[in-house]
Formats: C-alpha cells, sequence, structure tokens
C-alpha cells in the first residue's frame, strides 16, 4: 500500500488530517469508512468527490456516543433505548437535526434529518475522540461499488483520493449499520444491516415499519444499484451454470477453483462477514478467467440474512 498506516502515523498527525480538511479511510466494525470533518462542508465535500457519490444520497455521521450525538441530533426516549441497547454497534438512528446544528447541510443532503451511529472500533473511536466531533464517514469505495472490509479494498478503490488509510485488519460484521429513522412514535426500517431486525424490535417493543417512498434516499444503501461488483450477478441459485462462478451458502456449496461458500455451517452471521471480500474475489475470478456473472445459492431471510439478501439484491439490480 502506498499510503502509510496507523503504525506509521501518530492519531496526533491523523488528527491533524481531518482538522485541516483531509480525508480518513477508518476501519469500523461494519466496513472501512471514508472519515472527514462533518462540520466542514468543504471537507464533506471531498468525500463526495472522492467517491463520485451524488450529492442527494445523505451520509452518516460517526460520534463517540450518545451525549456528542444529542449535540447535533433530537434524542427521544426510543433514541436513547435503542443507543443503550447497541451502540457502541452497527446500528444507525436518523433523527431530526436540532437548531443550530452546525454539522454541514451536505452531509444530511439537505434534510432536516441526520443519521447517526457510534462505531464499535477502538481506532474510529480513538479516532472520534482526538478530533473531538463528529465525523462524515460512508464506505471508503467508489460510488455503488462493493464496500471495503479490509484496508487493501481501500486502496484498490480509492488509492490515492485518500490521504491516510488506517489498517485495522478486516472488518468483523462485513456488512452496513442496519438504519432506523424515528419520527414521532413510529419506527421506520431504510436499511437492513449489522443488527437484526428482530433484536431491534425487541427494544422498541413494536414491528418496525416500512418507510414511505419518496424520490431521493432518506439514508444511504437505498439506492436501487448499489454495492455491485462488475460481474453480473444471478440470484438464488442452486449451482453454477457454465461459465459462472458460484457463491455458496450452508450445504449448497459447489467445490472448484472458483466457488466460495459463506458459511458451511448455514451462520447468517459467519456469512455477512465474508459477503463483500467474496464478493470481490469472485469478481476478479471473472475478469481473469472470462467468466459471464456470478451465481448465488439462497440466503434464509433471518438475523442477518435479511442484510446479505438486502445487498444482494441492490448488486444484481439493474445499473445505470
Amino acid at each position: 500500500m502506498t499510503q502509510k498506516t496507523i503504525a506509521e502515523r501518530s492519531t496526533l498527525d491523523t488528527t491533524a488530517i481531518i482538522r485541516a480538511g483531509g480525508l480518513v479511510a477508518m476501519p469500523t466494525e461494519t466496513v472501512y469508512g471514508l472519515a472527514a470533518d462533518a462540520t466542514s462542508d468543504a471537507a464533506v465535500a471531498r468525500i463526495f468527490e472522492a467517491k463520485g457519490r451524488p450529492q442527494f444520497n445523505p451520509l452518516i455521521v460517526h460520534v463517540a456516543g450518545a451525549g456528542m450525538a444529542a449535540r447535533y441530533v433530537e434524542f427521544p426516549p426510543v433514541a436513547e433505548r435503542l443507543a443503550a441497547a447497541f451502540w457502541p454497534g452497527p446500528l444507525t438512528l436518523v433523527l431530526p437535526r436540532k437548531a443550530g446544528c452546525t454539522i454541514s447541510l451536505l452531509a444530511s443532503a439537505g434534510l432536516n434529518t441526520l443519521g447517526v451511529r457510534a462505531p464499535n472500533h477502538d481506532i474510529a473511536q480513538s479516532l472520534i475522540r482526538a478530533v473531538g466531533g463528529p465525523l462524515a464517514a460512508p464506505s471508503a469505495n467508489p460510488s455503488g461499488a462493493i464496500s471495503p472490509t479490509c484496508a487493501e479494498h481501500v486502496q484498490d478503490g480509492l488509492g490515492d483520493k485518500v490521504d491516510i488509510i488506517l489498517d485495522g485488519g478486516p472488518c468483523p460484521v462485513g456488512v452496513e449499520s442496519t438504519i432506523v429513522k424515528i419520527e414521532g412514535d413510529a419506527v421506520f426500517l431504510l436499511r437492513p444491516g449489522g443488527v437484526a431486525r428482530e433484536a431491534i424490535e425487541r427494544v422498541v417493543g413494536k414491528t418496525l415499519s416500512n418507510p414511505p417512498h419518496t424520490d431521493n434516499p432518506q439514508a444511504p444503501g437505498m439506492l436501487a444499484s448499489h454495492y455491485a461488483p462488475r460481474a453480473l450477478l444471478r440470484l438464488n441459485a442452486a449451482a453454477p451454470e457454465p461459465g459462472e462462478a458460484f457463491l455458496g451458502f450452508g450445504k449448497i456449496s459447489t467445490e472448484g477453483p472458483y466457488a466460495f461458500n459463506l458459511s458451511a455451517s448455514g451462520d447468517t452471521t459467519e456469512a455477512a462477514a465474508n459477503l463483500f471480500a467474496y464478493l470481490r474475489r469472485l469478481d476478479a475470478l471473472c475478469t481473469e478467467h472470462g467468466l459471464s456473472r456470478i451465481a448465488v445459492a439462497p440466503i434464509p431471510g433471518e438475523g442477518l440474512g435479511e442484510a446479505i439478501n438486502d445487498r444482494l439484491a441492490r448488486a444484481s439490480a439493474p445499473r445505470g
């Protein structure tokens, strides 16, 4: 890697990059994020430019905890319960911006709401606390492409568009955070992710609602085409066809040089952790060996299977 890793830079140096409006790729428990000062319009604009991300697609703002989040967003009792149950961790809360909120409106795509979460990763937490304020940090990859779960993925996708990549090893969760929007008494599931729907429903004491349709996304990861490899995907495949790579699950696994199994034991948590890395490896094999597409075995929808199926559906959607 051409960028220096955290072992070669002090926290003070990395903090200085953020304060100067720079971009730092930081590991979280979900995926690597492209972090910048969330209160700086210029720094947030650099995120959109580096990723090639449309400016109508809002970002998630990373905070140290509920105390920091409450400086910028309204924090009703249900948000307090969810933060107490799942923070730090892979849950993003979309909440109304407070009057006088200093976080860039570009980060929330001009919406009157803001997505906030506290990451469960020592490096991300250390950087947020050293900066002393929130970091806007979408996934550290070109917009629409497979999300990065190790430092090498960031380097491959963004290269010298990032000022420094902090190498924290593979991300243990492997899919992005779950996003819920709190609006009065209603709690809407905007994006399934690293916290299962069932766990959230136990805390809020009700079924999560589906979000009303809007022309523009209310949160990241809601675009129809997203998380996509270069190769096309064929979902719910029992076996690969000639000229296909294969992504298996559980007992549905095909031996061979172009096949990987997300979880031989049928564990959706293990499968989520492997999803993006295996898609990248199979995508590279398709390019190298002239394969037409990646066939993917059925994934059950329980637990983190809902998040996996969401990512696969968007990765296989028609591309604009």
